[in-house]
């Protein structure tokens, strides 16, 4: 019998994302590293992008973007679901995975990329998944190699280095903040995971731990946080529960402040410019990157690159939260959370699609 398969990297943010999930789900399937034969005689033939994680299904149908590639899983095995099924843990689920895909790319990014021991460990990583079968000096020449756009990418996220001191202590506030909770909790919303978890475990997993200088920070800070790691990278298949009655611990709450002081202005940012290179531009596929945001972490200022896909991913919280007939339990939910119902009700003007693997704006 055919399996599925998960082609992808141990170095790979999304990679780890997608891996908990199918190991959570018990889901079976074969791993295959993302080399660069892959990648020319796989990868980009089958999606048209080169990008991983991709999924091949057990019928040989390739998918990409691990939300979509666990929204399709999730409607095959229905058995013990990711997404709750009652709206405030729903909503604060798709906000986590939000943040965590989206958001805390910039502390992963930074610590990997800035810090020499985990540079240096990662082009060995990138050099050994690129050419498996390459001598150890032909491996670091084609990590280095292989490294320098993910490298060069920091400024495009607002990792400066007038940044870094507001980026640092930001994430070890974030840290603290998540280790109060995971002392309480083993995971965001009970004893299973959510696509919160999710979209945490990514950044927190594959960059943020793995990595030898922040796993030994992390170690140190959060050792609850350590423990929820290992808990969703060798999870028991299949198993726990949501909190019962909808509840969403009070515990999780400074997390959000957190989403929303240091991402929200900038998802109303990319909501403005999609709908302005709407206006301005006759194609529907729309760029990777639109324009220029501004955001602040911990009293700096900051601009980055604008990317279309976050509104796609911010979509999903914002179609949720307005589908629901009764949102006086989430607005009560939220209201110590200043600002997250004013951006939830920030109207999204002109919306994305995926496309073919490609980004499109509908008018």
């Amino acid at each position: 019998m055919t399996k599925h398969q998960l082609i992808g990297a141990e170095v790979s943010l999304y990679t780890g994302k997608l891996r908990c999930y199918l190991q959570y789900k018990n889901i079976p399937f074969e791993e295959i590293v993302a080399s660069q034969d892959v990648f020319k005689n796989v990868i980009l033939p089958r999606t048209g992008v080169s990008y991983i994680p991709i999924f091949i299904t057990d019928e040989d149908n390739a998918l990409q973007d691990t939300t979509e590639i666990i929204d399709a899983l999730e409607t095959r095995y229905k058995e013990q679901p990711v997404y709750p099924a009652t709206p405030k843990q729903n909503l604060v689920s798709l906000l986590l995975e939000t943040y965590g895909d989206e958001w805390l790319v910039i502390p992963a990014m930074h610590y990997r990329w800035n810090k020499p021991e985990n540079r240096e460990f990662a082009i060995g990583e990138f050099g050994r998944t690129s050419a498996p079968q390459a001598s150890q000096d032909e491996q670091l020449a084609i990590g280095a190699e292989t490294a320098k756009p993910f490298a060069g990418a920091l400024p495009r996220l607002g990792v400066i280095s007038e940044a870094v001191p507001a980026i640092e202590e930001s994430y070890l506030a974030l840290l603290a903040e998540l280790d109060t909770h995971f002392a309480q909790h083993p995971f965001l919303l009970g004893t299973k995971p959510c696509m919160g978890d999710f979209g945490l475990i990514g950044p927190l997993y594959a960059h943020l731990y793995r990595d030898p200088y922040s796993g030994r920070l992390m170690e140190q800070h959060a050792p609850n946080v350590v423990a929820w790691v290992k808990r969703m990278i060798d999870p028991t298949p299949l198993s726990g529960e949501f909190l019962a009655n909808d509840d969403v611990p009070d515990t999780l709450l400074p997390v959000l402040q957190r989403m929303l002081n240091e991402q929200g202005t900038v998802l109303k940012q990319t909501i403005d410019q999609v709908a302005n290179w709407a206006k301005e531009n006759d194609s529907n596929t729309i760029e990777r990157v639109i324009g220029k945001s501004f955001f602040t972490i911990e009293d700096t200022n900051v601009s980055r690159l604008t990317f279309p896909y976050m509104q796609w991913m911010w979509q999903r919280c914002y179609d949720f939260y307005h589908a629901q007939s009764d949102k006086a339990d989430i607005k009560k939910m939220l209201s110590s959370v200043n600002g997250f119902e004013d951006l939830l009700n920030y109207p999204v003007q002109n919306r994305i699609k995926r496309v073919n693997n490609k980004m499109e704006v509908e008018r």
